[in-house]
Parts: C-alpha cells; sequence; structure tokens
C-alpha cells in the first residue's frame, strides 16, 4: 500500500512540474524552440496624405505670422516611437518683425488622419536626408 502511495505522489508531483512547462517569453534565456512566437507588427495601413493635410492645416506646423512660403513635404515614414506616420516639412518663413528667417525644418506626427505634434528638427535628424516636393 504504501508503495503506490508513493508512486501516486511521484506521478502527481511530476505532473505538476511538467504542467508548469510552457513556452517562454520571446526574450527568455531558453533554447529558441521553447520561446513563444514574436507577435507580428501591427498592420500600418496605407500612409496619409501629407500634403493635404498641410494645405488644410498648415497654421497647426507654422505659425500664421511666419508667412510660411514654398512650403514642401518629404514622404511620410512609419513612426518607431509609435502608431501612425511621420513626416518632415520645410518653409521659409520671416520673423515678427518682417525680417527673412530662412528655412525652418519640422518633424510631425501624424495620428488617425491629423497632426498631433511638430517637432524642431536639430542637425542630426534624418530631415537632412530626405528628399522633399512642394505641397
Amino acid at each position: 500500500m504504501r508503495r503506490i502511495v508513493v508512486h501516486i505522489a511521484l506521478v502527481a508531483g511530476a505532473a505538476l512540474a511538467l504542467g508548469g512547462c510552457g513556452f517562454a517569453d520571446v526574450r527568455a534565456p531558453v533554447p529558441e524552440f521553447m520561446r513563444a512566437k514574436a507577435p507580428d507588427p501591427p498592420a500600418m495601413g496605407t500612409p496619409p496624405d501629407v500634403k493635404l493635410l498641410l494645405r488644410q492645416k498648415l497654421d497647426s506646423v507654422f505659425v500664421a505670422a511666419s508667412q510660411p512660403t514654398e512650403v514642401r513635404v518629404s514622404e511620410p515614414r512609419p513612426n518607431l516611437r509609435g502608431p501612425g506616420w511621420t513626416a518632415c516639412v520645410k518653409a521659409e518663413v520671416v520673423s515678427v518683425t518682417g525680417q527673412p528667417l530662412g528655412t525652418q525644418t519640422y518633424r510631425i506626427e501624424i495620428s488617425d488622419g491629423a497632426i498631433a505634434d511638430r517637432q524642431k528638427v536639430e542637425g542630426e535628424d534624418t530631415c537632412a536626408t530626405e528628399s522633399y516636393e512642394l505641397v
């Protein structure tokens, strides 16, 4: 009788131990065959019409008092920091006193078909290597 109880206990213990085995996280330090499959990246859909967005809401990128001219835009790219798209926008602008400031470049973030954010481009940004088209 004691032997049967020991066997049942061993089988139950082994079942519990093996029941805890499953697929590990994608980044777990286990062999590849034991890891879960990495999730597929979300589908991006079609790129937005950035030219149309800028024609409709240019004031969301450049202040109206700066009188932006020769507005140029790059092709939209998928945003690496989150959902949506990014593009670079250049324009010739003037100061409040009317003095030319030269070309100003901004990186815009497009989310849900609208311009969600803009940031002035620094020197090491990739906007310097983009090709631009007039809006």
